[in-house]
């Protein structure tokens, strides 16, 4: 491990670097979802209904919109290493903190500071991304840690289902608090920023009111208002879905309802070498980069638009899941490039925590209009029938995200204005 602090040639090992963003990724999914499905069944479930669920995960998201608001300028400021490390001890503390709770306004608490820490885990691998990959392998590097969103949630039914069944649900996040202060002992010791991108890296951050008169980030910003809220329905309602619609035990969903993030997984791998494979072809990165962004949004609203119409079994239901969360994942390894292709390196992380405010308030307000609309209309027209009406709202919703986008985002690319205004600072 020592060629990693002593100025090993950086483009051998930026592959080692994004392994670590990866399981950090992977780390930040098992803790966020954790908790949804120890209270989807058994003795959770009696503490936590439908609209206690809602709001406890309003409050995560209030808290990410919060910390999405800042955590890119401190990491910036930070540099990748210090303000990585501050958001895994920050998070993975804060997952450590829900072993010792028991009422759904505690549960609400530690949530909201999970979501505090959580939220800077996309700016600082996103920061890790532009110091160490060149423009062109971006999105397929993105897409690489993202992917850990995606395997994070297939890991987390069956052991949660495991460590739940054999332990407790208070041992559970003992066990995965521990692996989070691994990673960050790892990370401290072994991580550095390449001598070649010094120079940009360091230079002082573009200001967030000037970031907020350029197009690209204000249609940013309402383009993840309308589009991130799906992936969340995806991840914190499966279980619940599962349990309350088709039956299931906690048992069965850990072995079953990986399969939407399988499928998931595949398209932060498949989004990411599309973009990839056209730009070679000759497509320019700006116009690349937003024709895949507009078709990973159509693969996320199609399915959940038809879903009432197609499942009949609990295998439907999954795969559609799976397909949404396809265009979700497809959707954030190319997103994720964007900030990269318009600011400043210095200044992309902050470009990232600012559109993850929008990502803050839609989860917010759909999360808990979601239990709002579960718990009014389960009882009058079936459960059923309940979910059938979500699926119809965020079908919808994606629909309006790539109308943003298609419509009003303008091209994706390098922004001189802002380049010179940070030479003039």
């Amino acid at each position: 491990m020592e060629p990693l602090s002593s100025g090993a040639n950086p483009s051998k090992l930026r592959w080692i670097m994004i392994s670590m963003a990866f399981l950090a990724t992977v780390l930040n999914y098992v803790h966020r979802l954790s908790f949804n499905y120890l209270s989807a069944e058994g003795p959770l479930r009696k503490l936590i209904p439908d609209s206690a669920f809602g709001y406890i995960g309003t409050a995560f998201f209030v808290a990410y919109m919060i910390s999405n608001a800042f955590s890119g300028f401190v990491i910036d400021r930070l540099g990748t290493k210090k303000g990585y490390a501050v958001c895994m001890a920050f998070w993975t503390t804060a997952g450590l903190a829900h072993a010792f709770v028991i009422t759904p306004v505690q549960f609400g608490i530690t949530r909201f500071f999970l979501g505090i820490g959580e939220a800077g885990n996309w700016p600082a691998a996103l920061k890790l991304t532009s110091e160490w990959f060149p423009k062109h392998e971006r999105s397929t590097a993105s897409g690489i840690f993202n992917s850990g969103s995606a395997l994070g949630a297939i890991i987390v039914p069956p052991l949660v289902a495991y460590l739940s069944i054999h332990y407790s649900w208070q041992t559970t996040f003992i066990f995965l608090a521990a692996a989070g202060y691994v990673w960050l002992v790892v990370f401290w010791l072994f991580y550095y920023t390449p001598k070649q991108e010094g120079t940009e890296v360091i230079s002082k951050p573009i200001s967030v009111v000037q970031l907020l008169k350029t197009r690209f980030v204000i249609t940013f910003i309402l383009s993840k208002f309308f589009l991130d809220p799906i992936w969340y329905f995806v991840t914190f309602w499966l279980g619940r879905y599962l349990v309350d619609v088709h039956h299931w035990s906690l048992k069965q969903i850990g072995w079953y309802a990986t399969i939407p993030f399988i499928i998931a997984d595949v398209g932060n791998l498949a989004g990411g070498y599309f973009t990839q494979f056209i730009i070679k072809k000759g497509m320019p990165v700006p116009k690349a980069r937003k024709l895949a962004l507009c078709l990973s949004a159509a693969i996320m609203g199609i399915p959940l638009l038809v879903a009432p119409f197609v499942i009949s079994t609990p295998l439907s239901a999954l795969l559609v899941f799976g397909l949404a969360g396809f265009g979700y994942t497809s959707y954030t390894a190319n997103s994720l490039a964007c900030p990269a292709d318009v600011v400043p390196k210095s200044s992309a992380a902050s470009v990232w925590g600012i559109g993850c405010v929008g990502t803050g308030l839609g989860g917010a307000l759909f999360q808990s209009l979601s239990g709002v609309i579960l718990s009014s209309t389960s009882h009058m027209s079936g459960t059923g029938t309940a979910y059938n009406y979500l699926f119809f709202l965020y079908g919808a919703i994606a629909i309006v995200g790539l109308a943003i986008i298609v419509f009003f985002m303008g091209p994706i690319s390098r922004n001189e204005k802002l380049i010179a205004h940070q030479h003039v600072v």
